[in-house]
């Protein structure tokens, strides 16, 4: 059975309450299977009120992808304390990643599995706050990379490619601890410092690792 009904409840609270419920639902059980009769009673509301504030089944769905995506993006933000040492700053945002997607993960799954496989629309949302958190990567290390190497002109495409991939490793290991028993966020965390950092360090240490000459 969903939550009492209350007529009463300002719009936004209510809304809230819907999206929460389609959150966990979508989360939890897959776009295509949910139904919005579930999400309906799990928020306590009738079916027809959903559609009236939230329009049809996509529209709730990249409501939920808009809410989660922004939540996570601001709880990796929130988590770094500028002018620390760069392993310092990098080590807060990986656990401020992980530790949000550890909470929420029925949210995590929308945006990791739902939201890339159901259509470009509601990939491209995704995209979007993947982009954000990548530039935010880019960022710390190409400040503290210029800091180590005393070069203020050293181009962000020198380091956007390691951010890239620190993104797409946290998103992935994001998912394997989720599925995980026992994997806390801190060890997640401490797990992708321990992958990444060595490079990163060297790369601070103006020592970065080359190819052989062919």
């Amino acid at each position: 059975m969903g939550a009492v009904k209350n007529k009463r409840m300002p719009r936004a609270v209510r809304e809230q309450q819907m999206l929460d419920a389609a959150v966990r639902t979508f989360g939890q059980r897959g776009y295509r299977a949910a139904s919005m009769d579930e999400i309906a009673d799990l928020a306590g509301v009738s079916k027809p009120l959903v559609y009236l504030y939230l329009n049809s089944k996509e529209d709730l769905f990249t409501a939920c992808i808009r809410r989660e995506a922004a939540a996570l993006t601001t709880a990796v933000r929130a988590g770094v304390q500028p002018g620390l040492p760069a392993d310092r700053q990098l080590w807060a945002g990986l656990r401020a990643f992980f530790t949000h997607t550890a909470e929420n993960p029925d949210g995590w799954a929308v945006l990791h599995r739902q939201a890339r496989t159901h259509g470009e629309p509601f990939a491209v949302e995704v995209a979007a706050m993947r982009e954000e958190l990548v530039a935010f990567v880019t960022q710390l290390i190409v400040v503290a990379a210029r800091e180590a190497h005393r070069d203020p002109s050293l181009a962000e495409r020198e380091v956007a490619g390691l951010a890239e991939a620190l993104v797409g490793a946290a998103e992935s290991l994001a998912a394997w601890a989720n599925a995980t028993a026992g994997v806390s966020a801190k060890q997640a965390a401490a797990t992708l410092m321990n992958f990444a950092w060595a490079g990163l360090g060297d790369l601070m240490e103006n020592r970065p690792w080359t190819p052989p000459q062919d």
